[in-house]
This record gives C-alpha cells, structure tokens and sequence, in this order.
C-alpha cells in the first residue's frame, strides 16, 4: 500500500524521482491557454441541431463538453462524494482491492492501483489512483464493488446505469449524422462499460509530473465527470489546450474504436492530465467498449464511394497492441491503417 500516492503524498515536499517525467514529455512551468472555443453541446436543442453539432465536434476535437444531458445533477455531486471519500479510507481497507500488477488479474477484476497499467514495471510512475471495475451490466458485477464508503455500491450503481443510458444516446446521435442504420451500435458494439475512478493528489511540482501521459481512448466512448478543478488538456494542431471544468458538465471523447467504424470522418483526440500543488482532483470515466471478440472495422454507409481504410480486428487483439503502443494514438491507427 506505500507505493498509493495518496497515501503517502502528503507527507512530501520533493517529487520522487520515479515520478520526474523526461524533459520532451513533462508539462513544463509555462502557461496552457485554455481553449475558448470548445464545443458545448446542449441536449436542449432540437434533435438535428444536436446532431450537426455533435458531428462538427467529432471531426474537428474528438471530443465535446454536454450540458442538460439528463443525468440528475444531485446524483453527480453524490457520486462525486462518495469516490471522493474512498481515497479517504483507511489504508488497511483499500490493501483489499490494492494490486502491484493489475496486468496478471482477471479483465474484469475490480481493482485499486497506482499510476500506469503496470507499476511493477514501470520506470516513471504517473501521479495518480485508480480504482477500476466493470458495471454492465449491473447485476452481475456490483457485488464485486467496495462494501465502504457504505453508499459506495448504491450512488455508483445508480450512476453507472444513467451514464450509459446517456451514452447510448450519444450514440445514436452520432449513428444518424454518420448516416448508419438505426441501432448500429448494438449490444455487441457497446457490451462492456467500465467505471474507472482516478485521483490526483496535490503535487509538490506539478511541471515535472503527469497525472496520465499522452494518449487516446481505445474504447468506443468516454464520458468523463471533472468535477471542478481543472486538469484536463487535449493535443489539438500541434499544441496543448485547457479544458475548463463545467460544473455538472459531461466532456465526451470520441474512442478510436469509433474513428476507426467512421472510416476517419470522426477523430480520437489525445488528451492528458496535469495535476496541481493546491488541490486534490477525482474525476469519473465512463467506458464503454465492444464485447472482446467483436470484429471493428468501417461501416459499409460509411464508405460511399471511398475504399474503406482501416483493415478488420478483433477489439480484444487491439488492446494488446494498445498496450504495446502504451496509448500511441498515431502508431496505433498506422497499424490498422489499409496501406495504398
């Protein structure tokens, strides 16, 4: 449990060096301007309004903000809370689900661990928590979920099922300004949904550290609640931009499971967190990903008179390679990709 950065993080005044970043990588002590014109996408407006936004959003960031999304603004700031204080908890507790190497356990263990995917392993380790398990569908796995905080199983839960519910409607959005058959995204498609719960200490040097590297989603489509401190930033024409935190906002990121069914018309966006020497940052993220044996490749619809570009997989093959690339959006798709 020492290796927990919230365990032991506040006690320091020096960043470990296992944490210092390589000079080409860390975030640095400039300034990130935050970006002023990224898209708010509100679910109040007419259904082909929301649909021509949602798809200008995808093809040009990747990615969009959603405000009256539906999901209940009580049940966030519930939910909110109740991951908050199980960072909180006793350490003895948290060494139930605490693992070293999270790559030997099941997929679909719930797990806590410390910074990548395998601390064991690593060489730089990033600044950050996470708890993780799958929660669809939710019968089958909230048992499995911590018993403490005591309202831990019930606000997640409850959570977990509006979140994908407004993430099938995300969906099917994109589904009709893609020009796809309706109900595309089937439950083979959007079968698995992963909670994954992280948390930022304050950090003595944020400029030398990264709470998560540089990467794109591997999954279909991410729904991420940042609560309000800031930390997100996304790779756009070359630079780094802020995501100004809405409160009670949903940010959507467009998954390169999803790029990769568009044929390219919709893009991942790479994206990164920073972390702060002020404040504690949780945020909430939301997965949903294609059963394992689900074959990925472009929609015919999508095709129209282009040959399509991206060669068929299984999604299970492409988070093996995923992990090879360690998140490497653009040698990811160069594998994949259909060579002239």
């Amino acid at each position: 449990m020492a290796n927990l950065v919230s365990s032991w993080s506040k006690t320091t005044q020096i960043l470990p060096e296992n944490y210092i970043f390589p000079v080409d990588e860390r975030p640095g002590s400039g300034e990130v301007p935050l970006c002023q014109n990224i898209p708010l996408i509100d679910l109040s407006a007419t259904r082909s309004q929301t649909v021509q936004e949602i798809l200008h959003a995808s093809q040009e960031f990747g990615f969009f903000q959603v405000i009256h999304h539906g999901v209940s603004e009580d049940l966030i700031d519930d939910t909110m809370k109740v991951v908050q204080e199980f960072f909180n908890l006793p350490d003895d507790y948290k060494e139930k689900l605490y693992s070293i190497d999270p790559t030997k356990l099941p997929t679909r263990s719930c797990r806590l661990y410390t910074s990548g995917s395998s601390y064991a392993y690593e060489k730089i380790h990033l600044w950050r928590d996470n708890l993780r398990h799958p929660c669809h569908p939710l019968d089958k796995w909230v048992h499995s979920w911590p018993q403490e905080p005591a309202k831990y199983r019930d606000f997640v839960g409850k959570y977990s099922l509006e979140v994908r519910e407004f993430s099938l409607r995300m969906l099917d959005l994109i589904c009709e300004g893609l020009g796809l058959e309706p109900g595309y995204f089937g439950e083979e498609l959007t079968g698995g949904q992963l909670m994954s719960i992280n948390h930022y200490p304050r950090c003595p040097d944020p400029s030398l550290t990264l709470g998560l590297s540089k990467h794109a989603d591997p999954n279909l489509i991410t729904v991420l609640s940042q609560g309000r401190v800031y930390g997100l930033q996304i790779f756009k024409d070359g630079q780094w931009l802020g995501v100004e935190p809405l409160h009670h906002a949903f940010v959507v990121n467009i998954g390169q499971q999803l790029q990769i069914i568009s044929n390219g018309r919709l893009r991942s966006a790479e994206h990164r967190a920073v972390t702060n020497s002020t404040e504690d940052r949780t945020t909430i993220v939301s997965f949903i990903n294609p059963s394992p044996d689900t074959i990925i490749e472009p929609a015919t619809s999508t095709l129209d008179s282009n040959a399509p570009r991206f060669r068929p997989f299984k999604f299970k093959d492409f988070l093996k390679v995923y992990e090879e690339k360690k998140g490497d959006a653009e040698a990811m798709i160069e594998v994949y990709k259909i060579k002239p």
